[in-house]
């Protein structure tokens, strides 16, 4: 299985490479299809028919699509409060999150459907953000959540006891959140100190406080982890193990960006306030 998962990954990043060196319109022509996929998961988990979500998924990738190659993308301040909106979002069901680690619940089909319309765009409009901002800022927002994902299987398989949230997803561990932390810290600290120049994140947080960017790296760490959870929630009242079967060894689409989902508006406001 793993062997299955590093060669699936490793296919996706060399697409991802690949539309990043295509330019603009076949980047986000890749994404669209990608997002779409994710829509798609998200409105099955749901609850919703399947030609709904359908629907919905072409409904939405057609309107962020139609944005953006009418040049109607939100920007400055309407990005600013799009990307704030989705965070406090994502804050705000980590209290749920507490709250199902404790008790059974469940969050209805017309919370989940208006939530999926509203934090998948504004991921989407975070990511062509980071984009214009150019290949290697993108990708330095995307390595925190990859090696915080791979950080976390491998303290959680050598480590792992205590479970983080088994009432939610019983395979994540607290040695697994230790892992992705130290991970994270570990590579933003090596690249600091080998690449001090290069336009990563990690960088840019460094060179505005060595005291904060520790402090805001975990806070990514940490909604990366929310994202996950959320997905893992879903999952477990619809009663599906994955969101689709798309991806061998990983699952669906939205098993692979869920924890992307609060992460890239959160790293867009970093990024401004850094200005």
């Amino acid at each position: 299985m793993l062997k299955l998962r590093v060669v699936t990954a490793l296919v996706l990043v060399g697409l991802l490479v690949g539309a990043l060196w295509l330019g603009r319109t076949a980047f986000v022509l890749a994404i669209g299809v990608l997002f779409a996929g994710a829509v798609f998961e998200w409105m099955r988990l749901a609850g919703l028919m399947r030609a709904a979500c359908v629907g919905v998924a072409v409904a939405v990738v057609s309107v962020l699509l139609l944005l953006e190659f009418t040049g109607r993308t939100p920007a400055g301040a309407a990005l600013t409060l799009v990307c704030a909106g989705a965070v406090a979002i994502w804050l705000t069901l980590l209290a749920v999150l507490v709250r199902a680690s404790l008790q059974p619940i469940r969050v209805g089909s017309p919370v989940l459907f208006a939530l999926g319309i509203t934090l998948l765009p504004a991921a989407w409009l975070a990511l062509m953000a980071l984009h214009q901002r150019g290949a290697v800022v993108l990708l330095s927002a995307l390595a925190v959540v990859w090696v915080a994902d791979i950080a976390a299987y491998f303290a959680g398989r050598a480590f792992g006891r205590r479970k983080l949230a088994p009432r939610i997803s019983p395979g994540k561990t607290w040695a697994g959140v230790g892992g992705a932390i130290a991970g994270v810290l570990g590579v933003a600290l090596v690249a600091h100190v080998w690449l001090p120049r290069a336009p990563l994140l990690s960088n840019a947080l460094f060179d505005q406080s060595a005291l904060l960017a520790p402090v805001l790296l975990v806070v990514l760490v940490a909604l990366s982890i929310v994202g996950d959870l959320f997905e893992s929630l879903m999952k477990r009242q619809s009663g599906m193990k994955d969101s689709s079967q798309l991806l061998p060894g990983h699952g669906g689409v939205l098993d692979r960006i869920d924890a992307l989902l609060p992460v890239l508006p959160a790293a867009v406001l970093l990024l401004r306030w850094m200005r």
